[in-house]
């Protein structure tokens, strides 16, 4: 049995802002994959995807980096990949200087899905968080989320450096 005398509880403060935060935690993202997946037939994962590759040069990322950017694993990806792929969405090829290098490349078809399903994700993004935040607020989310992320996931940092750039 583990002594329990050491360990840092929670402050009353501390506990309520924790319940708050992982409720909105187990809250928000499946309301917007129910959102997206209504509405254009995707989930969010799959939307991070596209949305990833759209902002990419050449609308092309390398698999490995493109697992970061969407936030998933790269068994995740690949599966998350290849139905987009079906769907003619994405395609796969091997990068000209690194046959064992792999790329996702955002077809035209692609992008077309992503143009037509940011309006409605857009929407609802805004409808549960922003709207209910004041710009003050808006600014103190992303300081936040970029500390916990700091600390959960350091290596997720660079890839939050190189969204805020553009």
């Amino acid at each position: 049995m583990s002594d329990h005398t050491d360990v840092p509880w929670l402050s009353d403060s501390e506990r309520h802002a924790w319940v708050a935060f992982s409720s909105m935690l187990m809250m928000v993202p499946p309301a917007i994959d129910a959102q997206l997946k209504r509405d254009s037939g995707i989930n969010f994962f799959e939307y991070s995807i596209l949305a990833s590759l759209s902002n990419a040069p050449d609308h092309t990322v390398r698999m490995s980096t493109l697992a970061d950017l969407a936030y998933g694993s790269l068994s995740r990806l690949s599966h998350a990949v290849s139905r987009l792929e079906r769907q003619g969405w994405v395609r796969r090829r091997a990068a000209d200087n690194e046959p064992r290098c792999i790329l996702a490349v955002l077809t035209d078809e692609g992008m077309n899905a992503l143009v037509e399903a940011a309006p409605n994700h857009v929407r609802e993004v805004r409808r549960m968080i922003f709207d209910a935040l004041t710009p003050e607020q808006v600014g103190q989310l992303e300081s936040i989320g970029r500390q916990l992320l700091l600390a959960a996931a350091p290596h997720m940092n660079a890839c939050l450096e190189r969204e805020s750039t553009r």
